[in-house]
């Protein structure tokens, strides 16, 4: 196994010729995953690709993104970070930057100690890039355990808890070296039965303060640095351009705010599960979900920070998006009496389209440090 240092420590996009034009190799095909079941012993019949640089037992990267899951989390083999993780790795959480694996190792054994019988399930992985310009994956699992240990956020609770958490990873040469991940650490708060403002509140007297915002392009939205009128582009009725599709659902829906939209990008349907647990269906209550962030914040302005997908036209796609936000808070709602303080939020979702709509979403954002913002004390 080759160990080449890697020079750049933020990934660059990936192209159209990195995006898988199929499903051959996905989580379906693999079989499933998160459970002894599933991994142990491994599928049968799993599709290769190259993998130079990973350790050999590893066929693809759902192979690889699964199992190293299973072995840190379910095995308890939490060592096996130093293996799996850069030396000087970069994460970002919903907490700020965390750096170097050691600081992993760290955060894994703590949660581990406040939920001794943690369990992960695979839930999806979409891909993309190659062994040369790295791996990309956005991996979503379900998270349960039971609060039996102490956490940073109490001592032990007694409470089970069940949420979803989306890691998007960049490996190379075995190694991930660059991630941003989002729990829904609010909606865990909530099941722990923990009152959320308080402990936002806590947490910032305790010295958790940021940097809350991963590196947004030029730190700032397009559209927060040059005061342009926000553009409306025509959502295709057919979807002959994954990129262009995505950019336009976003510009126009959150930028231009031109709720009608939904309709057109949207399954009547539509499936949803985001932050806080939130769950609902419908394009009814997804235009109430949206609104309801914008009127806390009606400033707001989005970019779109990473973005990659698998699939094809008669087949359907899986769509993993990054993106990022900054919005005063000016507006009444679900965080309280405004603050004019301005806020940083940022997110990952998922999408599955099938007949060029969106059917099912999953947004995962930072909730929680979206309220240490605006209730925090300043310094």
């Amino acid at each position: 196994m080759k160990n080449k240092k890697i020079k750049d420590k933020r990934p660059k996009a990936l192209k159209n010729i990195h995006m898988p034009k199929n499903f051959d190799i996905s989580l379906k095909a693999y079989g499933g995953g998160g459970s002894s079941n599933s991994l142990n012993p491994k599928p049968k019949k799993l599709k290769s690709q190259s993998m130079n640089g990973f350790e050999d037992q590893y066929k693809n990267i759902i192979d690889y993104i699964v199992r190293i899951t299973y072995q840190i989390w379910e095995e308890k083999n939490i060592g096996y970070i130093y293996d799996t993780y850069s030396k000087d790795c970069r994460v970002w959480d919903e907490f700020g930057l965390q750096s170097g694996s050691e600081k992993i190792v760290a955060d894994t054994v703590h949660t581990n100690n406040a939920f001794p019988d943690i369990r992960l399930f695979a839930d999806e992985v979409i891909w993309a890039g190659d062994e040369n310009a790295s791996f990309h994956t956005s991996h979503r699992t379900i998270i349960t355990g039971t609060n039996s240990g102490f956490s940073k956020f109490s001592k032990p609770t007694g409470k089970k808890v069940r949420l979803f958490c989306i890691a998007n990873c960049v490996a190379k040469n075995n190694e991930i070296y660059y991630e941003n991940v989002v729990y829904d650490t609010a909606g865990l708060i909530k099941q722990l039965g923990l009152d959320l403002n308080q402990v936002a509140k806590q947490l910032v007297d305790e010295g958790i303060n940021g940097p809350f915002a991963p590196n947004f392009k030029n730190s700032k939205p397009k559209r927060k640095i040059t005061k342009l009128k926000p553009i409306s582009f025509d959502i295709p009725n057919q979807i002959n351009n994954v990129k262009e599709f995505v950019y336009a659902v976003y510009d126009t829906i959150w930028n231009r705010r031109n709720f009608s939209a939904i309709n057109k990008a949207y399954s009547s349907d539509v499936d949803f599960e985001g932050s806080t647990s939130r769950k609902f269906k419908g394009v009814k209550q997804l235009r109430k979900f949206i609104i309801s962030i914008l009127a806390s914040f009606p400033d707001l302005a989005l970019s779109i920070e990473d973005l990659y997908w698998m699939g094809n036209a008669k087949d359907g796609y899986l769509v993993s998006v990054r993106w990022g936000a900054i919005g005063t808070h000016k507006g009444n709602g679900s965080y309280g009496q405004p603050t004019n303080r301005e806020v940083y939020l940022w997110g990952i979702t998922q999408w599955e389209i099938k007949n060029n709509k969106i059917i099912k979403e999953w947004t995962g954002f930072n909730e929680l440090a979206i309220l240490m913002q605006i209730l925090g004390e300043r310094k």
